[in-house]
């Protein structure tokens, strides 16, 4: 019983030691502690290869549900389907890159991961204001990565 206690104990371990240092920053661990920019979530530095289709995002009838309550839910998806190419150029730092095998924004849009994080919401939200205003993605990148989309008030998406 004790040695299957101990057993548990160390994959518990060994599973919390993965999230801590992903495979992609195993040859800059010591980075990972000093410098916040070297652990920049999943995204693509540039737009889908002319020709490329991203996965769709989820609209109409799929916006209705348990996932979708709230008016800001369904919001951010139908902004989300204005700015496809502009979210597939940016991380998202829930993790869920790490957790969901996302590679960029774009992929939390493709389910309903969007609706039920508010930091995929209000990324999205911010991406889709500052595209609005002229931002290249690029800037907006640098944006996110200083937290500006924290100050999307998703509350107020939605209203008429």
């Amino acid at each position: 019983m004790v040695k299957r206690a101990a057993f548990s104990l160390v994959v518990a371990l060994l599973v919390v030691a993965g999230y801590a240092f992903p495979a992609s920053s195993l040859t800059g661990v010591a980075a990972q502690w000093t410098d916040p920019q070297a652990d920049i979530p999943a995204y693509h530095p540039q737009p889908p290869a002319k020709g490329q289709v991203l996965p769709p995002i989820l609209a109409g009838r799929q916006l209705t549900g348990p996932f979708f309550r709230e008016k800001w839910q369904v919001a951010v998806y139908q902004e989300a389907a204005q700015i496809p190419n502009v979210l597939y150029q940016l991380p998202c730092y829930c993790r869920c890159d790490r957790a969901l095998g996302h590679h960029s924004l774009h992929s939390c849009f493709e389910g309903t991961h969007g609706a039920v994080c508010e930091t995929c919401a209000m990324e999205e939200a911010y991406a889709y204001k500052m595209t609005k205003l002229g931002w290249s993605p690029a800037k907006i990148r640098d944006g996110i990565e200083h937290k500006d989309f924290t100050s999307i008030d998703l509350d107020a998406l939605g209203r008429s």
